[in-house]
């Protein structure tokens, strides 16, 4: 679950990401660290949208995490007049790949560094 920080009501969403994703589900996500060495989680897969009632568990764990806990939990109280419904967005993956910048390198420096040490 990856939290948009986006809202959608009965009546629809607004922005229109969840139409596009029932469209084509077909996504890409990328989940990096900022600390190095850089740790990279790359995953592509299938979007699959769930409607929740009321707020999602986990937008509300991750408004703790983003917030801290106590002004998290007065965010998640604010969204909930204003969000009767939201929906989950789940990605099946069919690939994923890791880079952790000490063993596995992108591909392009990968070569690079391939290139250098046999040439």
């Amino acid at each position: 679950m990856i939290p948009l920080q986006r809202r959608c009501s009965a009546r629809g969403c607004p922005h229109g990401k969840i139409a596009a994703l029932q469209h084509d589900p077909r996504v890409a996500v990328t989940i990096d660290a900022n600390e190095w060495p850089y740790k990279v989680l790359l995953v592509r897969g299938r979007a699959v949208t769930e409607e929740v009632e009321g707020i999602a568990p986990e937008y509300a764990a991750a408004a703790g995490r983003y917030f801290g806990e106590e002004q998290g939990a007065a965010w998640v109280n604010q969204v909930k007049p204003l969000a009767p419904t939201m929906t989950r967005i789940k990605v099946k993956p069919e690939w994923a790949a890791i880079i952790d910048f000490e063993q596995r390198f992108p591909s392009a420096i990968a070569r690079k560094m391939a290139a250098a040490t046999s040439g």
